[in-house]
């Protein structure tokens, strides 16, 4: 008897790591009419691994037992479903041939590539033109990145019941729409890189600054967003300029995570962090990225904040930021993304270059944007300004509009002792 609780961190590992790709494997064997199946059996033979692996001992090739466990769930079940599909001869063979050789040698690299192009062609048909955004971020969360429905739904603040929802919805769409398990191509390709982007982005984001709960950082969700980002950018069917920034974007801010929060697990902002905790590898990585997003003729968001990033990775202390680069950039940002949201951050650039009491008058017009009612950031950086030029009291009332407002427990109790500093 092998002990449990090595047992199943060993599958929790494995599920992290090969159940997207075991979903996207079965997939195009069986073809995406079938994805809530093979997200059943992949489900299903992790249990299986928990139930037998403390007493049998854990197999040598692990992950190739799960695939053989996994596509024999699949076919099972179609042989007992032949209403509903005749099942394939040939889909039998391909099956049974990948997880046999999958078993068989641990070391194999023969299909490696074969799984990679699996789980891209997963992305994209996460992200078919007919889904919605909600949909699209939560089906790429459960298919490729693995995630429970009850960690789609705190991490984006939804009833768990919404999330399953929209899943049941994006898997009858694809179904009924007869969609392919094949990489698009052309223009087709080119909208729809656009939409694995946004995905990608938006699921690092959340990661990067949770916006709810204990922890200020997801890191789950920023591993899957880099994870994806780099097989996107990878690839050479996909490898445009803008899959480079964002990949390049992605690997500057994960660099920061270390110096992000403290050894208490409280919050660190950019200026006041350790920069020799930051990730070198991860900052050369972004770099590499950077320089092949340079090849197209478009900017987009994305190569802009990558730039910004990389302004302040090239910095070695706070006081070398270089904020005139760094707030031209930004009016670059803003004619290409004119959000409020971009206005804000902009505003903290303004600070450094001309004083708070111009960041100040910057930010006037976002407090009459109903958008913003409920940021929190827009009134913790009004308070920071007030604070700058010497208003106190404004300093102090502006910390409590922001407590207000939603945010992490880290980021409260961040605000709470700068209010205390105010004077509140």
């Amino acid at each position: 008897m092998h002990d449990a609780t090595d047992t199943r961190q060993l599958v929790d590992h494995l599920f992290r790591a090969r159940a997207g790709q075991m979903v996207a494997w079965l997939t195009r064997i069986f073809g995406p009419a079938h994805l809530e199946l093979a997200e059943e059996v992949v489900q299903d033979a992790l249990l299986k691994a928990l139930q037998h692996w403390p007493y049998s001992g854990v197999p040598d090739n692990p992950a190739g037992w799960l695939f053989r466990v996994a596509r024999n769930g699949a076919l099972d079940a179609m042989r007992r479903d032949r209403r509903s599909f005749r099942l394939k001869a040939e889909a039998t063979a391909e099956a049974t041939v990948e997880a046999t050789a999958r078993e068989g040698n641990a070391n194999s690299v023969i299909l490696d590539g074969p799984v990679e192009d699996d789980e891209l062609r997963m992305v994209f048909l996460c992200c078919r033109p007919e889904l919605s955004r909600d949909a699209r971020v939560a089906l790429s969360l459960k298919t490729v990145g693995a995630f429970s429905v009850p960690e789609i739904a705190r991490a984006f603040l939804v009833p768990e019941a919404t999330i399953a929802q929209r899943l049941v919805r994006a898997r009858r769409q694809l179904r009924d729409g007869n969609a392919q398990f094949d990489l698009p191509s052309g223009q087709d390709l080119t909208n729809r890189l656009d939409s694995v982007l946004e995905v990608i982005y938006l699921l690092f984001n959340e990661g990067y600054v949770a916006h709810v709960g204990d922890d200020l950082i997801r890191l789950d969700l920023c591993r899957e967003g880099l994870r994806l980002a780099r097989l996107v950018a990878d690839s050479p069917a996909t490898s445009a300029p803008p899959a480079q920034a964002l990949t390049a974007l992605i690997a500057f801010q994960a660099a920061r995570l270390p110096a992000r929060v403290d050894m208490a697990g409280e919050m660190v902002l950019l200026e006041e962090q350790d920069r020799r905790l930051w990730d070198s590898r991860l900052i050369s990585l972004a770099f590499r990225h950077l320089e092949r997003s340079a090849d197209g003729t478009v900017m987009t968001t994305y190569h802009v904040q990558a730039a910004i990033a990389a302004a302040h990775a090239t910095a070695a202390n706070a006081d070398a930021t270089p904020w005139r680069a760094i707030l031209r950039l930004y009016d670059d940002l803003l004619r290409i993304n004119p959000s409020s949201v971009v206005a804000l951050n902009r505003s903290v650039a303004v600070s450094k270059v001309h004083g708070p009491a111009a960041a100040l008058r910057a930010i006037e017009p976002l407090e009459q944007d109903s958008a913003m009612a409920d940021y929190y950031l827009l009134h913790a950086v009004k308070a920071r300004l007030l604070a700058d030029v010497g208003d106190s009291a404004g300093a102090a009332n502006a910390y409590r509009a922001a407590l207000a407002r939603p945010c992490t427990e880290p980021e409260r109790r961040f605000l709470l002792h700068r209010l205390a500093t105010a004077g509140g």
